[in-house]
């Protein structure tokens, strides 16, 4: 159990401060910001819902985990969904932030930084599944029934994360002067789907290795089908005859 937000901050994400263990990769420390209380809870929030799952995380646990009492935690949230909503939009940020700067940002050619995106989600599987794995895939599992604006919030913050990367495959589009009879949003979309499928799977072999192996067949599709595009597509289905 994590008992200080100090530690908690090394061990939520995985990312201020490390060194990414590749060639291409040295990610500069990021020098955080003092902890208020409403941070310390939503830092806790970020670690206790991705080891427990939303349902199992306690009010409880997440104080135990910021160092914090029931009191302050009530005096920031007005229950444990709202903030799931504020913990989702805190991941959100961080994530981005994170990513803004990644060394891949500043690659020369589109397909390079495509790919390097790919390269640094696999870099960045270290850890305990809790430190790597993506909280709003964790909660909208399972609350997209039961807690609709958990799952709305979820959704947009998805969204906004697959919307950066669209802009990047359109990129790529451009520069190789393709015309696809896909959009550039739906393989945005596609790459999300490999990696909270890893997640899945590195959850259920309690391993990070079978992630990794699922982002190596994802950076081969992309490089396959912005390399050889003729190769990467997919037969169009036909429509069915009809009897005579």
């Amino acid at each position: 159990m994590v008992t200080s937000v100090e530690n908690h901050a090394l061990t939520a994400y995985r990312l201020m401060g490390m060194v990414v263990p590749t060639g291409w990769y040295a990610m500069a420390t990021l020098v955080e910001a003092p902890h208020d209380s409403r941070t310390r809870l939503l830092d806790a929030a970020l670690y206790v819902i991705r080891a427990k799952g939303y349902s199992a995380a306690r009010v409880e646990d997440i104080c135990e985990t910021a160092g914090l009492t029931k009191g302050s935690f009530f005096h920031h949230f007005a229950s444990k969904e709202d903030l799931a909503l504020a913990a989702a939009e805190h991941f959100s940020a961080f994530a981005e932030s994170i990513f803004s700067v990644a060394p891949y940002r500043h690659l020369a050619n589109p397909l390079d930084r495509l790919l390097g995106y790919v390269d640094f989600r696999k870099a960045i599987l270290q850890g305990e599944l809790p430190e790597y794995t993506c909280l709003l895939g964790t909660m909208v599992q399972e609350t997209y029934e039961t807690h609709p604006a958990i799952r709305k919030t979820c959704d947009r913050c998805i969204g906004a994360h697959a919307a950066t990367l669209a802009a990047d495959i359109q990129a790529v589009v451009d520069a190789h002067g393709l015309s696809p009879e896909w959009t550039v949003e739906s393989l945005a979309y596609y790459t999300q789907a490999v990696i909270q499928g890893a997640f899945i799977l590195a959850k259920a072999q309690h391993s990070a290795h079978v992630a990794a192996e699922c982002l190596d067949h994802l950076r081969r599709y992309l490089e396959l089908l912005f390399t050889c595009p003729e190769r990467a597509q997919l037969p169009q289905p036909q429509p069915a005859t009809q009897p005579a």
